[in-house]
């Protein structure tokens, strides 16, 4: 490969300047929300809108947008998308992290400037979306439509923080509509369409079961978002024990499974893990009149989120740069690795339900989680960059 085509491999494909800059703001934005919560400066912004969009809208849209740019035209059968189209989308997203961060230490005009320029990204994204989903040829649309549906709701989620910033009472509706209806639909979305793909699973689907999830993801975001905690544990319990039910009918096999494919299934019964784990903690909160610190949401994006984030990308990065999308010991470790990042975070939040004063839990955490995304970055950083074959 010469150094002509080095220098133009990077935006080749949409997945790789996404990836990267996904991974730069996963390291970034948890560096700035653990410095300031340790008290180290303070912000212009509170730490809890800061750390959730900063993550939703910086760190995970931007993976699975680039994962869907590259996928979604092959889901409907259409033409690919126009490089000069998302490397727009990119540059965009890169402007709009760079002035929430500069606006984070500066003033809120910087916050609002950088979300509203990610809003109209994101605006022009979820048009394209749309564009390949009326146009493609594709004889079943339905997964594209959920996906489509959850892009959707990430819009309405960004549009409420910005409004959040003015009207504080909007936060926890914007918080959970960007969390539950776009982020963690998305994932699932996709997630329930190519695991069983992957996996060579041949068996019937419940033709209902994503309609179901939709309609009970909606109704726990509602219970959160109104502090309705009996009604929160009733539909986490539905959806663990739904989702569970409907994964084990898919004889996915994740024991016998290689690395590349058994971290997907983990993911995929990560969601049923979290909302059992969700109903047993929000119970615990009621009946002993103390605090998890937000343990259910830190099952569902560490465990499932960033478990089938790193699962699918890692795949990506290899099958689209021409290797075999083989997990070796490294990426296997890397997979094993997140569970800790888990295990870690999930020790934080007990140790503040039972007082234990082991504050050094989260700096374990949040060092654990910057090495996680420093070494999967730094392991295909070349590949993604210039193509460089592992």
């Amino acid at each position: 490969m010469n150094e002509t085509t080095k220098e133009g491999y990077f935006f080749s494909q949409p997945h790789q300047p996404f990836f990267i800059l996904a991974i730069t703001n996963a390291v970034v934005m948890m560096l700035i929300f653990a410095l300031s919560y340790k008290g180290i400066f303070t912000l212009t912004i509170d730490n809890l809108t800061f750390h959730t969009y900063s993550l939703i809208f910086f760190l995970f849209s931007n993976a699975f947008s680039g994962f869907l740019f590259t996928t979604f035209p092959r889901f409907n059968q259409t033409k690919v998308i126009e490089r000069q189209f998302y490397t727009t989308i990119f540059f965009a997203n890169a402007l709009g992290a760079t002035l929430f961060i500069a606006g984070a230490f500066t003033s809120t005009i910087g916050i609002v400037l950088g979300m509203l320029i990610t809003l109209i990204s994101q605006l022009f994204t979820v048009k394209k979306l749309y564009e390949i989903y009326t146009t493609g040829m594709a004889a079943d649309k339905s997964d594209s439509f959920w996906i489509l549906s959850a892009f959707g709701f990430g819009l309405l989620g960004n549009a409420l923080f910005i409004l959040s910033l003015f009207y504080p009472s909007l936060q926890s509706v914007a918080i959970n509509i960007s969390f539950y209806m776009f982020i963690i639909f998305l994932a699932f979305s996709v997630g329930q369409r190519m695991i069983p793909f992957f996996s060579h699973s041949f068996a019937q689907k419940d033709p209902r079961f994503v309609k179901v999830v939709f309609g009970l993801f909606l109704l726990t975001s509602i219970f959160s978002s109104s502090g309705f905690r009996v009604g929160e544990i009733i539909v986490d319990l539905l959806l663990a024990g739904y989702m569970f039910y409907e994964f084990r009918r898919w004889e996915l096999h994740p024991l016998q499974s290689p690395p590349i494919l058994w971290v997907l299934h983990l993911a995929l019964f990560w969601l049923p893990t979290a909302f059992f784990i969700s109903a047993l903690s929000l119970s615990a909160e009621i009946f002993l009149e103390t605090s998890f610190y937000f343990l259910n949401i830190h099952l569902l994006a560490i465990g499932f989120l960033t478990t089938v984030l790193i699962g699918f990308g890692t795949r990506v990065i290899l099958g689209h740069s021409g290797q075999p999308p083989h997990g070796d010991s490294i990426a296997t470790k890397i997979f094993y690795f997140i569970q800790l990042v888990v295990v870690l975070r999930a020790l934080f939040s007990i140790n503040v339900a039972f007082g234990w004063g082991l504050n050094f839990l989260f700096d374990i955490s949040f060092t654990a989680w910057l090495v996680l995304f420093l070494f999967w970055g730094g392991r295909y950083f070349k590949t993604l960059v210039y193509g460089t074959k592992l």
